[in-house]
């Protein structure tokens, strides 16, 4: 058999636009390029993407090793997975399975943060890991009082002591993703300290020459795709580390299946994934629509209060092991690596100096604001919203606040400079300390699920901070303090502290350097989203058009929906604007509220499940309220909360008859989600979801696109949102079979305007959403259900 696409492809007949997409892929990556891609649901876009890049791996005359595919979304993440389950089934028999890797963070593939035992859950587990391995390697290392077979032995031991005293039936085993582990779920300990057993035998699986993938224990090639479930079953069935393994895995596996994190975010990129960074990586960038701003949050920066406040203490340890301690093993372990670096103890003194001034500032600053804003907030602080404090004006770029304050203060460029050097060497300094005295690791960033920023210490964190903070510009980044809502009962009663977490946050407001300049490091690949139009804006902000300067080829598909015209209806209902303007707010009984409650009534009046997306959770809530006493469907209401909810939501909105789910267009549940089948037979989008034009920091991104595209408003603001909405309509139609109506709600969708946005849907969709009254909504969707 000639081995071409069609070997990979994973099903006997592509469509035709499959065909042209797969083909004109391969072309572009041969020749270094990106393929940028719009396809409508039903274009089997996944499939079409795997089928290429794998293409490109199994070619032995092509230089690609792997392919990395990103997306935003879990529900294509497990799209992925599928896609190449069906690409392994149907390969020829004398082929070996596309070997695949689905990358999640610790959280989720840590044996006892999976079952909270031994004191370990999502909220401590990168920390107590680092603490636990750094004990574990502490006690097996150079000098170290034992081995890692010792170490296992002994947890196994203490296992069996427990099956012999008969506590098997009060679940001390430790058991996870079906599989028993060889050790009980209380960490053992050694020597008066714990140790985590899995760890241990992972480094014992480890060969002298430091060649990762030996340590795994079984054999890649014959898996196929590993999902995190299957890796933590082999994993913990062996009694070695599912984190470790996952990391010596990566670079050897033909299909990487991640998140954005895994190519965007310095830190994961810098500790765990950088390696796949090269030519030989054939990227799929999908769900690419969300590439912008998920990108923006991850190559901007911040460090909060408590951060700081660990930095202090970190950097005071540091000194006073000098200065107190006389000839103490810290002592002289600390003037050794100051003698190595080139830090001086003076700079960790004025940089401790500078932080704890820093902290006063920015107490001041927010206790300012809250009297200003706020004023008698200290009788009930529950009640703070969260707030953003600008630094400068975000429509005037130039020097902030706290940059000039540290000016007046005496602190000069050197100190913001020096910060990072500095913190390097504390983190060494500590981070040895530790691994000598086996003492635990204090928590001092605050990671998140998909970036743990394992192992940094405070004071590293803080000087990454301030170096970037004095050497990036004013125009593309932004400068604020951030006050998230929370509440902390051991603070005093009328500080902030109590209700707030204050975070110092850079913002970089153009992210399309960094989008051009990490694509630019991959091979070829393919970006690609049901919503990426106008491809034009979309080349220009993501940097692709920098590339194409570059000579790198960028090619653009655009595939409309291919399913049965007869089976849809769409309409673009010229209603007076949804904007607040004209609505007021939602307990107002405007004209126009009144009008828009009775085209929701019209929609949600049709057969089976219907989803309304509002521009933002309050109007959610109000269309909510008003639908529930003109339908006779249950009617079901989205608030912002955890997936557990959400999840939940979703299972009651599929189980039985038809219901109206409503929503905001920004949130969870109108992207991303499966509506197949009878699961949805209308949707309605309600105004143009814009997101608050009065956040400082959205003011800055426009000021900062006005700047460098010349178009801030449109490219910022309004073209993101009009995804959004062809996100939501693209929810109803998802085959050949299905029936169901679109509907857009609002004058800027139906007719040409200065603030229309129908332009920004793309051709085929203009056609299909013709401009309709709103007195004659209701007849039409009646028309068209009389038909089905």
């Amino acid at each position: 058999m000639e081995a071409t696409w069609r070997t990979v492809f994973g099903h006997d007949d592509p469509y035709d636009d499959q065909v042209d997409g797969i083909e004109t892929v391969i072309e572009a990556a041969d020749r270094d390029g990106f393929t940028v891609l719009e396809g409508a649901c039903g274009t089997g876009k996944t499939m079409l993407a795997l089928a290429a890049g794998i293409d490109r791996v199994r070619d032995p005359d092509s230089g690609f090793e792997r392919v990395m595919v990103l997306t935003s979304v879990k529900q294509q993440l497990r799209q992925f997975e599928t896609d190449l389950r069906t690409i392994n089934a149907d390969l020829p028999d004398d082929w070996r399975p596309v070997s695949g890797l689905t990358l999640v963070g610790k959280a989720d593939v840590c044996p006892y943060s999976r079952e909270n035992a031994a004191g370990i859950d999502d909220t401590n587990v990168y920390d107590r890991c680092e603490s636990l391995r750094d004990r574990t390697r502490s006690l097996v290392g150079d000098g170290g009082s034992t081995s890692a077979s010792a170490l296992t032995a002994e947890a196994r031991g203490q296992q069996t002591g427990l099956a012999d005293s008969g506590t098997v039936g009060n679940a001390r085993y430790l058991e996870t993703a079906g599989e028993p582990a060889p050790y009980p779920s209380s960490m053992p300990e050694y020597e008066g300290g714990e140790f985590c057993p899995f760890y241990a035998q992972y480094l014992e699986d480890l060969p002298d020459d430091g060649d990762a993938i030996e340590a795994v224990p079984f054999d890649l090639t014959e898996k196929g795709l590993l999902t995190s479930e299957d890796l933590v079953s082999l994993a913990v069935s062996y009694g070695t580390c599912p984190h470790s393994t996952m990391g010596a895995l990566v670079p050897e596996v033909e299909v990487v299946i991640g998140n954005y994190y895994h190519a965007f975010d310095p830190t994961t990129t810098e500790s765990f994934t950088g390696a796949l960074l090269d030519e030989s990586t054939f990227v799929i960038c999908d769900e690419a629509h969300m590439l912008e701003p998920r990108v923006r949050d991850l190559v901007s920066d911040g460090v909060g209060d408590e951060t700081m406040r660990n930095a202090e203490s970190e950097l005071a340890r540091v000194i006073q092991a000098v200065e107190l301690d006389g000839d103490t093993e810290d002592a002289r372990l600390v003037r050794a690596e100051l003698e190595e670096s080139d830090v001086t103890l003076e700079e960790c003194k004025e940089l401790r100096r500078f932080v704890a001034d820093l902290r006063e500032e920015l107490d001041r600053r927010i206790r300012s604001h809250l009297d200003r804003e706020h004023p008698g907030w200290r009788a009930d602080p529950s009640s703070l919203p969260d707030e953003e404090i600008p630094l400068r004006d975000p429509e005037t770029p130039g020097p902030d606040a706290v940059s000039e304050w540290a000016a007046e203060a005496g602190y000069d460029g050197g100190t913001w400079v020096r910060a990072r050097s500095v913190g390097a060497v504390v983190e060494r300094i500590l981070d040895e300390a530790e691994d000598e005295g086996g003492e635990a690791r204090s928590a001092s960033t605050e990671p998140s699920e998909q970036s743990p920023r394992d192992g940094a210490r405070a004071t590293s964190a803080v000087g990454r901070l301030l170096g970037s903070w004095y050497r990036r510009d004013h125009e593309r980044y932004f400068r604020e303090i951030e006050l998230s809502r929370s509440w902390d009962e051991t603070e005093p009663e009328d500080s902030w502290r109590r209700a707030y977490t204050a975070r110092l946050a850079l913002h970089n407001c153009v992210p399309g350097d960094a989008i051009g300049d990490r694509l630019a490091e991959f091979g070829g690949g393919v970006l690609m989203s049901a919503t990426l139009e106008p491809l034009d804006v979309f080349r220009e902000v993501t940097g692709l058009d920098r590339l194409a300067e570059d000579g790198r080829p960028i090619v653009e598909r655009t595939y409309p929906l291919a399913f049965p015209e007869e089976n849809r209806a769409s309409f673009a209902v010229d209603a007076p604007k949804f904007t607040y303007e004209n609505r007021g707010a939602p307990g107002e009984g405007t004209g126009t509220r009144r009008l828009y409650g009775d085209l929701l009534r019209d929609v949600a009046e049709s057969r089976g499940n219907v989803l309304v997306g509002m521009p933002n959770y309050a109007e959610a809530e109000w269309a909510a309220a008003h639908l529930r006493d003109r339908v006779a469907k249950p009617v079901l209401l989205d608030e912002s909360s955890g997936d557990d909810a959400t999840e939940a939501l979703k299972r009651e909105f599929f189980a039985g008859e038809g219901k109206v789910l409503v929503t905001s267009l920004r949130g969870t549940l109108t992207e991303g989600v499966d509506y197949s089948g009878d699961r949805l037979s209308a949707v309605v989008v309600c105004g143009v979801p814009i997101i608050n034009t009065a956040s400082p920091r959205t003011r800055a991104v426009r000021t900062a696109y006005d700047r460098v595209f010349g178009e801030g408003f449109e490219y910022a603001l309004t073209v993101p949102a009009v995804r959004k909405a062809r996100q939501a309509i693209g929810r109803v139609i998802r085959g050949p079979e299905e029936v169901g109506v679109r509907v857009l709600l609002d004058a800027r969708y139906a007719r040409e305007s200065w603030d229309g946005v129908r332009e920004h849907l793309p051709e085929p969709e203009r056609e299909e959403f013709r401009p309709v009254s709103s007195d004659m909504l209701s007849l039409g969707l009646e028309r068209f259900w009389d038909r089905h």
